[in-house]
């Protein structure tokens, strides 16, 4: 995979596309990351085995959804895979739409979209994934709260990754925690602003993350371009904000 331009930090989101490919079996050290963060993930998937996937106090789900996640979480190791960005089906990422980039997008894509994820620690968006539920906000026995236990391996990894890559911040601030921001000089947050100057939430702040990251990915054929796409974006509701 070629050194990105621009790395863009996205949260997974919490629906996720079910199945997979029987041939491309999930390990801790699947991915671009494996190698890495394979201990921290191995203790992870242990402790998830560990709480029996996990119960509605750590996986905020209930009925049908719960037991999708407990025996998902319970079989980690050996799961079918789907790339990233086809596993995650949220807001974001239906914004984001990736299957509709040109090849040449498509492909710096895979590379420069990067998830933070509770589970894996970092993926970027073609490493193969499975089907799972954990939120970087929980609290996971024996790791407590998984941002903080999380910090120091991930901002490693993702140190490692970036080398002289610009990193583009659109992170939630529960995913926003996992990082030690003083160790990451070249990152630029960004916030999503209404017309009167307000910060969005919620839903619409999710439609606006996945059509930033779309337009960053068009324009950063250059880490220079991946700058000027923050000035660069419009829409006629919103616009992108460098945090001060």
């Amino acid at each position: 995979m070629p050194s990105p331009n621009v790395v863009i930090l996205l949260p997974p989101s919490e629906g996720k596309a079910q199945g997979g490919v029987a041939k491309s079996r999930w390990t801790t050290q699947s991915g671009t990351f494996g190698k890495s963060l394979n201990t921290p993930r191995k203790e992870v998937a242990k402790a998830l085995l560990a709480a029996k996937g996990g119960g509605k106090p750590l996986l905020g789900v209930q009925g049908a959804l719960l037991s999708r996640a407990q025996d998902a979480n319970t079989q980690l190791v050996g799961a079918p895979t789907l790339p990233a960005w086809q596993r995650y089906t949220g807001v974001v990422w239906d914004h984001l739409d990736v299957g509709s980039l040109t090849a040449t997008q498509r492909t710096r894509a895979m590379s420069s979209i990067v998830v933070v994820s509770g589970l894996h620690g970092l993926v970027t968006a073609s490493d193969p994934i499975p089907d799972y539920r954990l939120k970087m906000g929980a609290r996971l026995s024996p790791m407590g709260q998984l941002a903080n236990w999380w910090r120091e391996p991930l901002t490693a990894s993702l140190l490692a990754y970036a080398k002289k890559a610009v990193i583009i911040d659109l992170l939630p601030n529960e995913h926003r925690g996992a990082i030690d921001w003083a160790q990451v000089p070249q990152a630029i947050r960004v916030d999503l602003v209404t017309k009167s100057g307000g910060r969005m939430g919620g839903h619409n702040a999710k439609v606006a993350k996945g059509l930033l990251a779309r337009h960053i990915i068009i324009a950063s054929s250059t880490p220079a371009k991946a700058k000027e796409a923050l000035s660069t974006f419009r829409h006629p509701e919103f616009s992108a904000k460098v945090a001060s």
